[in-house]
């Protein structure tokens, strides 16, 4: 037994220097340039991001264009089904799903069950759930509801995980992690007691469940979202409950005016995220979490952005989301989320009661992502601090551009509000966003950019995206309305050395 053993925790080391090994070659080896399109970001089989390394491949992707999806090794796992789990459907189809209809596996039978009613409401349709191995269920549809169940998938975030299909395939039990140690290591950053971390699949998945427990007590009422805010917080309100009050500018007038509307109780809860993506605005929270107060009204707080290394907002909210995939992850090869229960609320009782049934005990994560949390946590302040760091070299240097039209960056805007909530020895966090000032220049740019291309954020690593294309392609004209340019850049700066950084920016720019 301790040879096996032995033998075991060989192999995990083994895996996690490999894992390491493929950061740090991104650090001094970007990919970068037309022939990584397509390729894990990192290049690991459970990686969060691929390389869309081109403007051109970035259309071609929105737009399913086989030029570009043929070359698609992994993707952000809510949009884009990993190879891993592809297979696990198709193996539950096989198996289960009658001639003509096809299987989507759920991670446990709430998930399928929300995905049924979902598919159910939009399309006429006759579907069924079927257990499928130690826990999961699997969703029954015909053909031709596959779409609309996948909106489901994406915008909920209950998903499946790689590691979790890899294990099912492979026929072998989780190298699992413990829940207690990981959040024993939450706790040292967020400062709740153990039991009040509730671990669910994704980023998105806590922010579903804070939207459900909201709607559980207040299931008449709207919500109110303050700023702009990631595209799925926004869609989850819209398309589950009773619709939302979007303020995505919330400047003095407009905020005057839904603080009295909150002060009245109007909604079933205020939800922001601090500061916002990709416009990094900081609403002033302090004000908003007092007028919740007074109105009786939950305010929900998402904290990823910059990270709870530099801000404090657990004493504000109610509820606090956060994405694990993001910083504290920092690797970009494992997805998770989490909720933060503020034992102060006049809700806790509730909110307890709710996610811990929702979670089973606390936790909806599965094991080996545990175990992968873990060990990249052990990171997360250096990561956190020397982005911090990079993150202002960049935005002053952007800032002072010639070519460059606007930045977006806490220091520079709403300075005031973010440092209502910074934390004594926190910075400005590691994302940055800018326009040109020639906007159809941008693509030229982007092309030249020697630095990691693709979706996600937060890892040790400096990734560039195209923000408002790869989120809001089909609705760039609303997007643009609220403030956010087709052509904005928002760049995740990671650890590299910032001269590394600021040439590889310098050289781009060249081009506007």
């Amino acid at each position: 037994m301790s040879t096996q053993l032995s033998g075991k925790e060989g192999l995990r080391n083994a895996l996690e220097g490999v894992r390491n090994r493929a950061v740090r070659d991104l650090l001094k080896n970007p990919l970068w340039d037309g022939q990584s399109t397509g390729r894990p970001i990192p290049d690991t089989t459970h990686a969060c991001s691929v390389s869309l390394p081109t403007w051109d491949s970035v259309v071609g992707y929105e737009e399913g264009r086989d030029r570009v999806m043929k070359k698609l090794e992994a993707g952000y796992p809510r949009f884009f089904l990993h190879p891993l789990v592809k297979r696990v459907f198709a193996k539950a189809t096989e198996e289960i799903a009658e001639t003509g209809k096809r299987a989507i596996v759920f991670p446990h039978k709430r998930a399928a069950q929300g995905a049924q009613r979902y598919v159910e409401r939009k399309l006429a349709v006759a579907t069924r759930i079927a257990s499928y191995d130690e826990g999961m269920q699997a969703l029954i549809v015909p053909e031709t509801a596959i779409g609309v169940a996948m909106e489901y998938w994406r915008f909920t975030g209950e998903i499946i995980s790689s590691r979790r299909a890899e294990d099912l395939l492979k026929e072998r039990d989780s190298e699992g992690g413990s829940v207690v140690m990981l959040k024993q290591q939450l706790s040292e950053f967020s400062g709740a007691a153990l039991d009040d971390h509730y671990l669910y699949e994704s980023g998105m998945s806590g922010v579903f469940a804070a939207y459900r427990a909201v709607m559980n007590l207040f299931p008449s009422k709207k919500t109110l979202q303050l700023e702009f805010p990631y595209v799925d917080a926004l869609k989850v309100q819209q398309r589950f409950g009773n619709g939302v009050v979007f303020l995505y500018d919330a400047d003095t007038e407009d905020l005057d005016a839904a603080v009295r509307r909150i002060q009245e109780g109007e909604f079933a809860a205020v939800f922001c995220e601090v500061p916002s993506n990709p416009l990094l605005r900081t609403i002033n929270l302090p004000r908003i979490s007092e007028a919740c107060r007074q109105g009786g009204v939950p305010l929900v707080v998402d904290d990823t952005i910059a990270s709870s290394i530099n801000l404090e907002v657990l004493k504000y909210a109610d509820l606090v989301t956060t994405s694990l995939t993001k910083w504290i992850s920092g690797m970009g090869d494992v997805m998770g989320g989490m909720l933060t229960l503020n034992t102060d609320s006049p809700w806790a009782s509730e909110f307890r009661s709710f996610l811990s049934e929702d979670t089973e005990g606390g936790s909806r994560l599965y094991s080996g992502d545990c175990r992968v949390l873990s060990s990249n946590i052990r990171s997360y302040r250096q990561r956190v601090e020397k982005s911090n760091q990079n993150g202002e070299l960049v935005a002053d240097y952007l800032h002072e551009h010639p070519a460059v039209g606007r930045v977006w960056y806490p220091k520079f805007n709403t300075p005031h509000e973010y440092r209502l909530i910074r934390r004594e020895n926190g910075g400005y966090g590691g994302l940055v966003s800018f326009t040109l000032k020639q906007p159809r220049k941008m693509p030229k740019v982007y092309d030249a950019l020697e630095l990691c291309k693709g979706p996600n954020l937060g890892t040790e690593f400096t990734l560039a995206s195209p923000y408002t294309m790869l989120a809001h392609y089909f609705e760039l004209d609303w997007a643009e309305a609220c403030g956010v340019s087709p052509n904005l850049l928002r760049l995740s700066v990671g650890n590299e050395e910032g001269d590394l950084i600021i040439g590889a920016l310098a050289r781009a720019l060249d081009l506007a």
